[in-house]
């Protein structure tokens, strides 16, 4: 039985990440990727990378294809397009990176330790109003929400 963090692993074999350093100097030399971020809109609206949209990974496949309600004429013209994937911590980008590529998408990176990490670079970030937040922002709305009851169970 494959468990989450098996299935990253796998993915990591075919999918590029870059860091988030490397997305900032693309950005700044000129470079107009596709920042598609793969968190769900809640996530989204409290903190993202200007310029991103958001497609949540539920409905990734829907939304790179024509005549479906997700569909995002953006990604389903896109295929030769430059993406960069998003998330919070660089996981669900890879998986979603993943399958961005076993579509027939051909320049897909992962963003390694995702928003979190771009934070922590102290780069631009905004929120759904796109009111510019800094680092500190970042910190608090990015910090991990696990409850007791999530803990894996001491034996």
């Amino acid at each position: 039985m494959a468990r989450y963090d098996d299935l990253i692993d796998e993915a990591l074999a075919r999918v590029r990440e870059i860091m988030p350093w490397d997305l900032s100097r693309a950005l700044a030399a000129g470079s107009k990727p596709i920042l598609l971020d793969v968190r769900e809109p809640a996530e989204f609206d409290l903190l993202r990378i200007p310029g991103s949209i958001n497609v949540p990974r539920g409905v990734l496949e829907q939304s790179c294809e024509w005549d479906y309600d997700e569909t995002v004429p953006e990604l389903a013209s896109g295929r030769e397009q430059e993406i960069v994937v998003i998330c919070r911590s660089g996981k669900r980008s890879v998986l979603a990176a993943d399958m961005l590529l076993r579509m027939g998408y051909n320049n897909v990176v992962s963003l390694k330790t995702g928003v979190r990490g771009w934070s922590d670079y102290e780069q631009p970030m905004t929120n759904a109003n796109s009111d510019p937040l800094d680092a500190d922002d970042g910190d608090v709305l990015l910090a991990p929400r696990v409850r007791p009851e999530q803990r894996k169970p001491k034996l």
